[in-house]
């Protein structure tokens, strides 16, 4: 399908890998030209061969999305160096804490995930936000997760930067609206992929002495439609949500996760 999206910017935070490999893919596939933000730029270097062999001008940019003089500066050259800014999807986040409860975290492991998967995309937003208002057009796509929609024992610190990343969405949606700015947020469940199989899956496994391929059926029992989402799934919300199609929405968390969080 031809989301007419030829010929757009996009800025991408967390491109490397997993989910944020294949949005980009996605994006290159649909002619959107490409500004690629993380730590690691050779982790980068792969994914954005892909999208310049696919005919995409691609610029791989070393940037900490937690230092927001780092961010403002480094969005300000790429909008000089493209001309505009069109789509920022803020996928650059981590996990925190696992297994432990709220008063076993520590307030240095709170404060490290809430200051990258929220104040990562607060930065991001706040540096893209006035070269969108110029162009009157804009379109955010924040990745967030089900546990900010349903919370998760143990996993406290987690839930709350994705909870708080909703808030921001939304905010931020009732404040750039006027400026032909849509600001949502798409939620993956669980993602099939390394971490998944190799983590996950496992830890079930061992904790309920089954095989991982029982472990990994009784995860996709959960959800709906009896399937655990995939990174390409990611990407299709997010190729939506980014392209004119989603023009009269904004403000939203979709979740894509095969039916849990919202059932």
């Amino acid at each position: 399908m031809d989301l007419k999206m030829q010929g757009r910017v996009a800025v991408i935070t967390g491109p490397a890998k997993g989910m944020g490999a294949a949005i980009t893919r996605a994006f290159a596939a649909e002619g959107v030209d490409l500004a690629l933000f993380g730590r690691d730029t050779d982790a980068i270097a792969p994914v954005a061969e892909e999208a310049r062999a696919m005919g995409r001008r691609v610029e791989v940019v070393r940037c900490d999305v937690t230092d927001a003089a780092a961010v403002e500066r480094e969005v300000g050259i790429v909008a000089a160096t493209f001309g505009r800014i069109d789509i920022l999807v803020n996928v650059a986040g981590g996990t925190g804490p696992i297994g432990k409860t709220g008063a076993e975290t520590s307030p240095e492991e709170f404060d490290e995930i809430v200051s990258l998967n929220m104040g990562g995309s607060f930065h991001m937003i706040r540096a893209v936000a006035p070269v969108m208002q110029r162009q009157r057009y804009g379109k955010i796509v924040n990745v967030g997760g089900t546990f900010g929609m349903r919370g998760k024992a143990g996993r406290l610190a987690y839930s709350s930067s994705k909870w708080g990343l909703r808030g921001l969405t939304k905010s931020f949606a009732l404040e750039l609206g006027g400026d032909n700015i849509n600001v949502n947020c798409v939620a993956p469940g669980m993602v099939d992929g390394p971490r998944f199989r190799t983590k996950v899956v496992p830890e079930m496994a061992r904790r309920l002495g089954i095989s991982e391929d029982e472990a990994a059926q009784r995860h996709a029992d959960d959800y709906a439609l009896k399937r655990v989402s995939t990174d390409e799934d990611i990407a299709s919300a997010t190729l939506f949500l980014a392209s004119d199609l989603a023009r009269q929405i904004t403000g939203v968390d979709i979740p894509v996760d095969g039916g849990w969080a919202a059932l």
